[in-house]
């Protein structure tokens, strides 16, 4: 049993529980369950898997061996196309739960009743990988949840960001071959960290929101449990009088929303590429279920043009500061998929699967999202009936004249497959402007034809600039360094060059030190002013800067199912660190033993320590705080080990937690904290117990420990320790 399944199976067993997905009963019709004997499709049974039906034991196979040509061909057709963009994938079931009834804003049925559990399947997936890409990169993530609600199937196809590059679909191809390996020699994956990319966005500065917040610590998320989700674009909320609200989505995780530090995410690639799905995986499976609360922005028909900018487009937000969040509702995810081909990689998500009650705005992304999906899922998944696979069949009856098709599951009775008709049950059928089903918003248009924006989307930098001015100072110095980290992979400096001319219309301050950098010239918006392509309309924000975009600023949390490494040697004081342990783990954090080897420790009172994980294998970046106790014998052996050292100075480093109980400290001793000389007051997310519990049975000074240490985990990170540049890991 690995170390990560081993702390998954000492947690609450995985189970259907409360709230059960309804759609689990739907999909078990469809399991093929392990027999005793193999079979073909047919039924047939199998004599033999290991040996192909010859002429004789050393002649020629032949051709009427049905059972191997059957299993090779199926093979040969195993792999479906991946998705054009993200591909890499993982997902799970659960249920959405409505805290009140919206009836009053929409007559979605799965926003009435608060008593009611609406299952529901979610796809998390990164938008620049392949499937064998790593999770950590520095990325865009999709967000897409599928409702089966009794009104039918809706599709909340959203992302980790709130804004997207391109302010329309006929971009998005553009974008996408920008994006994605170059296409002479297929590199790099998963990175737009080269030249196509900022090439491309280079002269194109509407892409240049997207751009602050994809080089900001929101594109290198922890979990994606602790990850936000927006639906991007503006859509409609329309109650049973047909009165409509324009409406943004948000999800906002119950954990809160935390980031990992780009040495962190690098190192993490090469550790452990399934980084984020295992971890999605094991929390289910251990019963650690992940949840995310609903949010909305309401913004009145009439109010459309009183924020500043304009609702459509999708490069622009909604500050919460102008249009607070109202939560609404809490998503659950509570089962893992039990096959990941037939779930996670056949569902099928599209923007246009909406409800009555929900509606599209006039975003012109949004319009052209609405074209492309079906496409998509007729190349990926082989035909027009991809509706019926298990994954994607509604929970509700459905009946239409389509009929037949490649795939086709369902076996339609009745004569009539047209309408209207008087064959289907002797009257007749006719669907013709009932007042009943989906209704679409009786929207005013104008009727010209026209290529082009309203000119208020010609503001490419002011939410830009809102946006970096309010993240904290480390925030910021974390852009800074992602800037110049992609644009020093761009081998033509005369793009480099653009990109830093480009972002002195976000911030002069900005520009030059990326500029300074990457070896280019000062800034000039004068010369980003003067290409083609460039446009300024400028129509302003109330606001210079906007607290709720910061990510890190004044972030408490918890430590719930945050994941702490004991560092254990032989000597070690299992007397002080069992009651600490068991205090973080009362907590919701999870505690590793690790070692430098697999097997056992012994402790100072001859007690034998299981050990889960090494130093090698689990390294520190793939937990979130480190404990180490006392045990000077113990702790003789780890100041010995160049890898626990490192271990240990890599999280202080990386501004995680840290614990060390009496000799423990001497861990830090490079840092100038060693036992007996921690000068005072130690650094931020730091604790130092110089004097170890004593064995008496009162724990009460173990719990102290614990609860303090328990409190740093729970701030996430501490960036305001010393020195940091300095530490040698």
């Amino acid at each position: 049993m690995t170390p990560h399944n081993k702390a998954a199976a000492g947690r609450r067993p995985k189970t259907a529980g409360e709230g059960a997905p309804a759609k689990q009963d739907q999909l078990a019709a469809f399991t093929v369950e392990p027999t005793a004997h193999l079979t073909t499709n047919q039924g047939v049974q199998v004599p033999d898997n290991h040996h192909s039906l010859t002429a004789g034991p050393r002649g020629p196979t032949l051709l009427e061996d049905f059972i191997l040509r059957e299993k090779l061909t199926h093979f040969g057709q195993e792999r479906i196309a991946e998705r054009v963009v993200f591909a890499r994938g993982a997902g799970a079931h659960g249920y959405f739960q409505a805290y009140k009834s919206m009836s009053q804003f929409t007559c979605a049925d799965f926003l009435q009743d608060p008593a009611q559990r609406t299952p529901v399947f979610v796809r998390f997936s990164g938008m620049t990988g392949s499937q064998g890409a790593a999770d950590t990169v520095r990325d865009v993530r999709g967000f897409a949840v599928k409702f089966y609600t009794q009104q039918g199937n809706y599709d909340l196809v959203g992302a980790s960001l709130p804004v997207f590059y391109i302010q329309d679909a006929i971009k998005f191809p553009d974008l996408a071959h920008a994006l994605k390996p170059q296409p002479h020699h297929g590199m790099p994956q998963a990175t737009s960290a080269h030249d196509a990319f900022w090439d491309f966005t280079s002269l194109m500065p509407e892409t240049t929101h997207a751009l602050l917040w994809t080089m900001s610590d929101r594109a290198l998320p922890r979990s994606l449990r602790m990850m936000e989700g927006f639906g991007v674009h503006t859509f409609r909320f329309i109650n049973s009088q047909g009165d409509a609200h324009f409406v943004k989505f948000h999800w906002k995780p119950k954990l809160g929303a935390h980031a990992l530090l780009w040495d962190e995410a690098q190192k993490i690639a090469g550790q452990d590429p399934d980084f984020h799905r295992r971890d999605l995986w094991e929390s289910i499976e251990g019963g650690d279920f992940p949840e995310w609360e609903l949010g909305v922005q309401m913004v009145a028909q009439d109010k459309e043009h009183s924020l500043g900018f304009d609702l459509l487009d999708p490069t622009k937000l909604i500050p919460e500061e102008l249009v607070p969040i109202q939560k609404i509702g809490k998503l659950v995810l509570n089962r893992n998929p039990d096959n990941f081909f037939a779930e996670t990689e056949q569902v099928a998500f599209h923007p246009g699967h909406v409800v009555p009650g929900i509606d599209f705005s006039s975003d012109p992304l949004l319009q052209g999202r609405l074209m492309s999906y079906t496409d998509t899922q007729l190349s990926r998944l082989g035909g027009a009936n991809f509706h019926q696979l298990p994954i994607n069949r509604s929970v509700c009856p459905f009946h239409n004249l389509q009929r037949d098709g490649r795939g086709q599951q369902a076996i339609h009775r009745g004569a009539a497959a047209y309408e209207p008709n008087t064959l289907g049950n002797g009257s007749e059928f006719r669907v013709d402007g009932a007042s009943a089903g989906f209704q679409s918003f009786a929207q005013e248009l104008d009727a010209r034809k026209v290529r082009g924006r309203s000119a208020d989307f010609d503001d490419h930098f002011t939410q830009a600039r809102l946006f970096f001015n309010s993240q904290g100072t480390v925030e910021k110095e974390h852009i800074v360094a992602a800037f110049r980290f992609e644009l020093s992979k761009v081998e033509l400096p005369a793009i480099r060059q653009r990109v830093v001319d480009n972002l002195a219309h976000v911030d002069e301050k900005l520009a030059r030190r990326v500029a300074e950098g990457i070896g280019a010239d000062a800034p000039d918006a004068r010369a980003a002013a003067g290409r083609a392509g460039y446009h300024e309309h400028r129509i302003g924000m109330v606001l210079d800067e906007a607290p709720s975009l910061a990510m890190a600023s004044g972030v408490e949390g918890s430590a719930r199912t945050r994941r702490v490494a004991v560092l254990v040697a032989d000597g070690v004081d299992s007397a002080s660190l069992k009651p600490v342990q068991q205090a973080i783990e009362q907590a919701g954090a999870h505690c590793t033993v690790v070692a430098a080897r697999l097997g056992t420790v012994t402790s100072a009172s001859k007690r034998q320590i299981v050990v889960e994980a090494t130093f090698a294998n689990r390294p520190s970046v793939l937990f979130d705080a480190v404990l180490v106790p006392a045990g000077r014998e113990g702790i003789d052996a780890l100041a010995r080990n160049g890898d626990a050292v490192h271990f240990v100075l890599e999280a202080y480093k990386h501004g995680k937690a840290l614990c060390t109980i009496g000799e423990g400290a001497r861990l830090l001793a490079t840092l100038g904290l060693e036992e007996g000389n921690a000068g005072g007051v130690p650094p931020s997310g730091v604790v130092i117990a110089q004097v170890p519990p004593l064995n008496t049975g009162d724990t009460t000074e173990a719990l102290q420990i614990a609860h303090r240490f328990v409190a740093a985990i729970a701030r996430h990170r501490h960036w305001d320790r010393p020195g940091l540049d300095a530490v040698p890991a």
